[in-house]
Formats: C-alpha cells, sequence, structure tokens
C-alpha cells in the first residue's frame, strides 16, 4: 500500500478545505447575498462540530476511504480501468465525471426514499445557508455515502490520483456552492453553465418542496440541465425566500444533540 499517497491526501485535503473555508468566510463578511436570520455564532459551533464529528468517524471506520480503496483496487486488479490498457489520463476525466454523477444521483434517491430523507433532512434544517452547510451531514449518511463511493471506485477501478482530484474539488464545490456570497448576476450565469454557483444551489434548500427537489448537483450544473431537474431561481426572489424545512422552523429545536436525533426521533424533536 502506497501510504506516501494516503499521507499526501490527508494533506492536500486539509490545506485545500482550510484555503477555500476561509476565502468563503471572508467573502461572505465582505459581500453578503443575503441576510442571515438564525444565531451565526451557534449555528458555526453545530455546523463546524458536525464537520469534525464527520472526518473523526470516516477515519476510523474507513481509515483508507475513497483514495486507499483505489489503491486497494489497482494492487487487486479489480475494477475496469484495470483490467484494460487505458491512458490514465482519460481513465481519470471518465472517473471524475461518474463519480460526480454518482453524487448526483445518490443526492436525488437521498430526497426521494423515506428512509434516506430522514438523514438527508438534517443537511436541510439549517435555517441559513453560508460555508459551514456545506459540511452539515448527518454521519450516517456521510457513512452511507462513503460505500457509495467505494463501490463506484472498486468497479472502475479509479486511479488514485483522479480520486483525489475528484474528492478535493467535491469538497472544495460544497463550500463554494453553499456560501452566502454575491456574484454579479452575469458573471453568476456563465459560471454556472459547468459548475454549480450559490445561486443555483441556494434554490434547493428552499422551505418550498418543489424548489428544494430541484438543483441536486454539487459540482458540474449540467446533471440537472440533462435530467430535467434544473430551476434557475427562487420563485420569491433570492433575498425573500425562506431556508429550511417548514416543519423545523425553531432554533431552540435545533441543538446539536437534536440534530443528531433527527433521523431516529423526527416526531418527538
Amino acid at each position: 500500500m502506497n501510504m506516501f499517497i494516503i499521507d499526501k491526501e490527508i494533506s492536500v485535503r486539509l490545506g485545500v478545505f482550510c484555503l477555500v473555508f476561509i476565502a468563503m468566510a471572508i467573502w461572505e463578511k465582505m459581500r453578503p447575498r443575503r441576510l442571515l436570520t438564525a444565531p451565526k455564532g451557534k449555528r458555526w459551533a453545530i455546523n463546524l462540530s458536525i464537520t469534525l464529528m464527520n472526518a473523526l468517524v470516516i477515519r476510523l471506520l474507513f481509515p483508507l476511504a475513497a483514495v486507499g480503496s483505489a489503491l486497494i483496487a489497482e494492487e487487486q486488479k479489480w475494477g475496469l480501468f484495470n483490467q484494460f490498457a487505458i491512458d490514465n489520463r482519460i481513465a481519470g476525466i471518465i472517473v471524475i465525471l461518474m463519480l460526480d454523477f454518482t453524487i448526483y444521483f445518490q443526492h436525488v434517491v437521498f430526497h426521494y426514499i423515506p428512509v434516506f430523507w430522514r438523514l438527508h433532512m438534517v443537511h436541510h434544517t439549517d435555517l441559513d445557508i453560508d460555508v459551514t452547510t456545506g459540511a452539515r451531514f448527518h454521519p450516517v449518511e456521510i457513512l452511507l455515502s462513503m460505500t457509495i463511493k467505494m463501490g463506484v471506485i472498486f468497479l472502475l477501478g479509479a486511479p488514485a490520483s483522479s480520486v483525489l482530484i475528484f474528492e478535493v474539488l467535491l469538497n472544495a464545490s460544497s463550500m463554494f456552492n453553499h456560501s452566502n456570497i454575491f456574484i454579479p448576476p452575469d458573471i453568476d450565469r456563465f459560471i454556472r453553465l459547468f459548475i454549480v454557483t450559490p445561486d443555483m444551489h441556494r434554490v434547493h434548500h428552499s422551505v418550498i418542496i418543489r424548489e428544494r427537489n430541484s438543483n441536486f448537483s454539487f459540482n458540474f450544473s449540467w446533471w440537472d440541465r440533462i435530467f430535467r431537474t434544473y430551476k434557475d431561481r427562487p420563485e420569491r426572489g433570492h433575498g425573500e425566500m425562506a431556508i429550511g424545512l417548514a416543519n423545523f422552523r425553531d432554533f431552540r429545536r435545533l441543538g446539536l444533540p437534536s440534530i443528531l436525533a433527527l433521523p431516529f426521533f423526527r416526531d418527538k424533536i
């Protein structure tokens, strides 16, 4: 096992996370898109606690994670690209696209199948949306997502370098597209032809169900257009749209213990 790549993954992902997080936090402070409605300090404490918890859970239960799975597949000659002589650059591009589509499809499934929605609704209970919302996922959902990614990696025989690139892109794009930052509309319309922008993804966090069930893409934006789940803007506009879930509007009910218990005791919280 190439431990150098494993060590490199940790340092690269942590470094990019810190850089993107700081950049988005500064941008949010200097040029916010919306006025926040919930206590920011408490929200950040909750969301960052969940982020740290998820990182520890993944390292404990999946110590080799996605990149390690690619290295195992390479050693064992598992997967499509380990069976055929395909240029690593071409294989890498295909892997990044397939993993991104997998995240899109998984996201749709987690909205429409009740047992998965109970987990994913934790992400949507945030009453505001900013850079910290991008990592607000229930630990069980994170474990399921990692299991799905590892399955795709084994199936494809994905090169470890392309998996590392995808993981970095996924984390960075999640922070970017959840950020409360202002981007001029003309620039936003151009950017979202290729990647998901904050204005595009914010529609997905609307309290209105038909808006929430749209714009499922995380990184590349074209999946929503291809599968007709794209919505250009919220009906009430970005300034007036309500964020979150209709039956979870009281911030006092959304502390860390309640959020972690929500999928299992939803009707009692």
